[in-house]
């Protein structure tokens, strides 16, 4: 009798323990599955303006660098070294945003098909096929080019400046963030890959807080 109820107890033991250890490996499961889920998925430009701008910023620096090996002169190894290190403080604002770190993307605008000048190269206005011709304005206006282009930084330090694949250095542009209406005039200081783009000090004075990248912009020369 007092055997018959040791066996008992010993599988009402054996059967609780299993139990606990069913429960323990689901809740385990569950937490495996929850955490997994918490995990932060790494974000492309289609997913993200701030991650768009930076691929942007990025591509435009190579477009650049690439343009330079391309054709180099005597100031392209220092210019390429320069625009390297801004590649390398791009991809540090890509890993903190939580962007594909080294996604490369091009600027919108479609005047590529224009050989990047050398610095200090007087280009003029661009071909009128790659840009509809502006109206005619007064001496001293304000008048607008580069219609449809996007805006983004080149990660470079310094004064407010922009660089340029379509205007000369001492090209005076002012870019209008059509978004929330701030401007900022600049004065153009090297080549790029694109129309405009703006330093870091100048587009912190138009840029819209977290974001890479001014879809709608207004883009003039004045000077």
């Amino acid at each position: 009798m007092s055997r018959r109820r040791t066996l008992g107890t010993r599988k009402k033991v054996a059967l609780l323990v299993g139990a606990v250890a069913v429960a323990g490996g689901g809740a385990f499961v569950m937490a495996s599955t929850s955490n997994a889920a918490q995990s932060p998925r790494t974000l492309s430009a289609a997913d993200s303006t701030v991650c768009l701008g930076l691929a942007t910023a990025l591509g435009n620096n190579q477009t650049f660098i690439d343009g330079q090996r391309a054709a180099p002169d005597a100031q392209s190894e220092a210019r390429i070294a320069n625009r390297e290190a801004v590649i390398a403080q791009i991809k540090v604002q890509q890993q903190a945003s939580g962007c594909a770190v080294g996604e490369s993307a091009q600027d919108s605008q479609p005047a590529q098909q224009d050989p990047t000048p050398q610095e200090g190269q007087q280009t003029g206005q661009p071909p009128a096929q790659s840009e509809p011709a502006a109206p005619a304005a007064p001496a001293g206006s304000a008048q607008q080019v580069c219609a449809g282009s996007t805006v983004t930084l080149s990660g470079e330090a310094g004064a407010p400046a922009a660089s340029s694949n379509q205007f000369p250095a001492g090209t005076t542009l002012r870019v209008t963030n059509l978004d929330n209406d701030k401007s900022t005039t600049v004065k153009v200081t090297s080549v790029s890959g694109s129309c405009a783009l703006l330093n870091d000090a100048a587009f912190e004075q138009v840029r819209e807080p977290g974001k890479f990248l001014i879809r709608r912009a207004l883009i003039e020369k004045v000077g």
